[in-house]
This record gives C-alpha cells, structure tokens and sequence, in this order.
C-alpha cells in the first residue's frame, strides 16, 4: 500500500508535468485532496531543493504569459501575491524585455488589439478605453503618456 507522502509527492510532480505551480498552489490543491499541511510541506521542501518546483521559474512564466496577453504591472503583480509570490522580488521589467520593449509598447499593443487603429475619438470614448486599460493593470500615468504621445482625443 503507499503512502500519503509518495501519493502526495507523486501528484505535486503529475501537476509541476503539466505547468509551473508555486508552493502555495501546490499546498491549496494538496489540502483540498486531504493531505494535511505536516505532510506537504516537506515534500514541498524536497520539490524545490530538487529544483522541480521554483517558485521564481513560476513567476517568470507566469510574468510572460500575462504580459502577452496584454496585462500591465498592477494586474500581475496583484496575481502574483494572490498565488503566493514574493512581488518584491520579481523584476517584471526583466520579463517585459522579452515581450515588448517596454510598457508604453505594450500598452499600445493590447490598445489596438482591443480597439484596432489609433484614431482621433471623443472624451467619452476616450474615458471608457482608459477604464479597460486600468482594469488590465496599467497605472493612469502610463495611460496618460500614451495619450498624450499620441494627442488623438478631441473635445
């Protein structure tokens, strides 16, 4: 018969097979299968010191794929403390040079991608795509040099 730390370790490594997890991930979905904390965290422990799981690799993969998906700094990095990261630590600037060369690039390309071409537009208009820009995480000082590096809002 096997042992709750064999089948415990044998699901941390079935789901770090499939993507990166960090370690409060792990701990969530090992708790709700029942394992108890004593358990898991020495496996958790022997995951990391193996470099199986790194909860660094994580945030870089994490990092990348939301920032090609259009997100800006506040929305990852509120995601990441959410899934147990130290923000702190995580230099999102590093990750971004791999997707866009820096924020106002990438806001600009999940502008367009939303609403197509740069064109002139009403303050109304204007007020409603500022929301959805803040609402992926760009800070209203990123969003007010985009505007004014563009000047395309009218009266």
């Amino acid at each position: 018969m096997k042992t709750p730390k064999l089948t415990a370790k044998n699901y941390c490594l079935y789901l770090l097979s499939r993507r990166e997890h960090s370690q409060k991930e792990l701990l969530t979905k090992l708790m709700q299968k029942g394992f108890l904390c004593q358990e898991i965290q020495p496996i958790l422990d022997e995951l990391a010191e193996n470099n199986w799981q790194s909860d660094a690799r994580f945030a870089e993969n994490y990092t990348r794929n939301r920032l090609k998906k259009g997100y800006g700094q506040t929305a990852i990095r509120y995601e990441l403390a959410q899934k147990g990261i130290d923000v702190a630590d995580t230099n999102l600037n590093d990750v971004l040079l791999s997707v866009a060369d820096n924020w106002l690039d990438l806001l600009t390309q999940t502008y367009c991608k939303k609403y197509g071409e740069l064109e002139p537009m009403t303050r109304q208009d204007w007020a409603k795509r500022c929301q959805f820009l803040l609402r992926r995480g760009f800070s209203s000082s990123q969003i007010n040099q985009f505007a004014k590096k563009l000047r395309f809002i009218h009266s």
